[in-house]
């Protein structure tokens, strides 16, 4: 039976590049820690580590369990955080990935309702464009992430907890040459720049290509991981994309953004919170949850233009 102190070496140095930086981290020697993993590796008789001058890198046996280890690892770590906080005795952590149109619409009040009843938490946020976001989730360096279900989101290992429901639109800058076209196939001639997770590359580019019976050359499909840089790619190098509706109203894309009034219709997107299967929801996780949800109610009733404007984008199932 698997230590876990084997299972946090193995973590430490994946973590920190090398056995030596590893040893630092967890407070123990250099020789501690190569004992350690050689015992794993004897009691499992198979090669973990490759050992090299500039440091080690997984195997294949390796990179295998290594995901398994740091979920077990982080879930430990989150149990005893949160004991920890209830005595009082900590602070804790709470790291969440964020989709971009949420980021940039109800995430501000959402954090600000946050920080005032946990102000103990530290709280990590990370971006959460689906390529980015699921790997982290998947192997427990993320608590959940706020983001679109993908058709290819395998059912066993994450569940989600639905909060609305968006249109996807082709989009362009404004005064962009393709801008009068009304048909996709007049666009297959086009740079796009997109994001997508690999397991859901044949439901992204049948949902927006393939059902509609149009062939692009791949080559014209850029594939940013940030929305920084999709949204430079956007405006900068008139590309195309394809993106949630509502993210078009937000601040920094409402006054040079425009939608592709296209005869073409896309799937509808599902938003919700997105979980391990197997994850506890810690009072945190559920805090920052609640918050979100209320701040989504409160919106949806506002009477101000620019929260009508979103909202009627927006199909809420809360």
């Amino acid at each position: 039976m698997m230590k876990l102190h084997q299972l946090q070496a193995l973590v430490a140095i994946a973590e920190s590049g090398s056995i030596r930086a590893a040893a630092r981290r967890l407070g123990l020697s250099q020789a501690a820690v190569t004992k350690t993993v050689r015992e794993l590796e004897a009691e499992q008789h198979l090669p973990l580590l490759v050992r090299h001058a500039s440091g080690v890198s997984f195997t294949e046996y390796g990179n295998a369990l290594l995901g398994h280890a740091r979920l077990v690892v982080g879930q430990l770590e989150r149990a005893d955080t949160e004991l920890a906080r209830l005595r009082g005795q900590a602070e804790g952590r709470l790291s969440i990935g964020v989709t971009p149109f949420i980021e940039l619409t109800f995430l501000p009040e959402v954090v600000r309702r946050f920080r005032e009843k946990m102000p103990e938490v530290r709280l990590e946020l990370f971006e959460g464009l689906t390529a980015v976001a699921l790997p982290r989730l998947r192997n427990g360096e993320l608590d959940f992430v706020v983001g679109p279900m993908i058709p290819a989101m395998p059912v066993p290992e994450f569940e989600c907890e639905d909060l609305l429901l968006f249109n996807n639109v082709v989009i362009a800058r404004q005064g962009h040459p393709l801008a009068p076209c009304r048909s996709l196939h007049e666009l297959m001639d086009a740079d796009w720049v997109v994001n997508y997770a690999p397991s859901a590359y044949d439901a992204f580019m049948h949902n927006l290509f393939w059902q509609h019976g149009a062939v692009i050359d791949e080559r014209r499909l850029v594939r940013a991981h940030s929305l920084a840089l999709l949204l430079s790619l956007i405006r900068h190098v008139d590309m195309l994309s394809y993106c949630p509706e509502p993210l078009i109203v937000a601040e920094p894309l409402r006054d040079w953004v425009q939608v592709l009034r296209l005869a073409e219709g896309f799937e509808t997107g599902r938003l919700g919170v997105i979980s391990r299967r197997d994850a506890t929801r810690s009072s945190a996780a559920q805090c920052f949850v609640d918050c979100l949800l209320q701040e989504i109610r409160r919106r949806s009733r506002s009477a101000k233009a620019e929260d009508r404007q979103l909202c009627d984008l927006l199909q809420l199932l809360v």
